[in-house]
């Protein structure tokens, strides 16, 4: 399952893109109840019992099943980082129950449920950029185009932003000023991507919604956004709640973004990961050893 980040400027809450960087997850034998056989890379902090993967698994074959699994996990997605770690779970889990029970299931919806939002588990199930909206008859989604000439330039800390934490900053209200900008913009945004525009993605990056108030809880935050934009990135972005950030660039300019962006952090807090990232297109799938 890929990665995926989130927000992006004015997409709060509804664009998600899936990111290069993989949760692998195998059924490896059965047992009386769901256990992680082995858990490497980030999974090695995952919780033993009661994780996303098993709620989604048990979700998608039927709460009603007996009997557990052995499951073999190896991840490359940083936990609270806001570069969608929950949301890979949950699809995998999803994907996996629905093909050992054999059924269909919408699970999308299922997905959302789980998850309490769209945008990251969207393009974790799908791939590419989605806009997911959800709605009485199911979610409503939109493919947005990426220009092939983009790439995503991603670093974070080695502090965490919980989710609830980053979720708490957040206004009861916003100035309707704000709320008119981020409707604005989103399609200058939408369309920087799909025309690789800089100039549009320059001017439809800003966000004016949530920002501002979880910046605070990134140390070097604030300085890494501005590092990316000036090694050539177009836009700069918290990753979905943070703490990475992550910077749309050419492709030739997407690595030194990623390194200032790093450096930013270094420098602040003694830690600091780059990576570089491709939009993971196809559909992930189930396959069988």
């Amino acid at each position: 399952m890929p990665a995926s980040t989130s927000n992006l400027g004015p997409g709060f809450d509804a664009l998600g893109i899936a990111l290069s960087l993989f949760l692998e997850v195998r059924v490896v034998g059965a047992s009386d109840a769901h256990v992680l056989a082995t858990a490497t890379g980030e999974a090695a902090d995952w919780p033993a019992e009661g994780n996303l993967l098993f709620r989604a698994f048990d979700r998608a074959r039927g709460e009603e099943a007996a009997g557990g699994f052995r499951f073999a996990v190896h991840s490359a997605i940083p936990i609270e980082r806001g570069l969608g770690s929950s949301a890979a779970a949950i699809a995998a889990g999803l994907l996996l129950g629905a093909r050992v029970a054999g059924r269909e299931a919408d699970l999308l919806t299922l997905g959302i449920e789980l998850e309490g939002h769209p945008d990251n588990v969207t393009p974790a199930l799908r791939g590419g950029a989605r806009l997911c909206v959800p709605a009485a008859g199911g979610p409503l989604v939109l493919h947005p185009a990426i220009h092939p000439s983009l790439a995503f330039a991603v670093a974070w800390p080695e502090a965490r932003v919980a989710t609830g934490e980053a979720r708490a900053v957040l206004p009861h209200s916003v100035p309707f000023a704000d709320a008119v900008e981020n409707a604005r913009r989103l399609p200058l945004f939408l369309e920087g991507l799909r025309t690789a525009d800089g100039a549009l993605l320059r001017a439809g990056g800003k966000d004016r919604l949530h920002e501002k108030h979880r910046l605070p809880l990134i140390p070097g935050g604030e300085r890494a956004l501005a590092a990316a934009l000036e090694a050539g990135a177009w836009t700069s972005n918290v990753s979905g709640s943070g703490s990475a950030l992550v910077a749309i660039a050419p492709r030739g300019s997407a690595p030194a973004a990623a390194d200032a962006m790093a450096d930013s952090f270094r420098a602040e807090t003694g830690s600091g990961t780059a990576v570089v990232a491709d939009v993971v297109n196809d559909a992930p799938g189930v396959t069988s050893e």
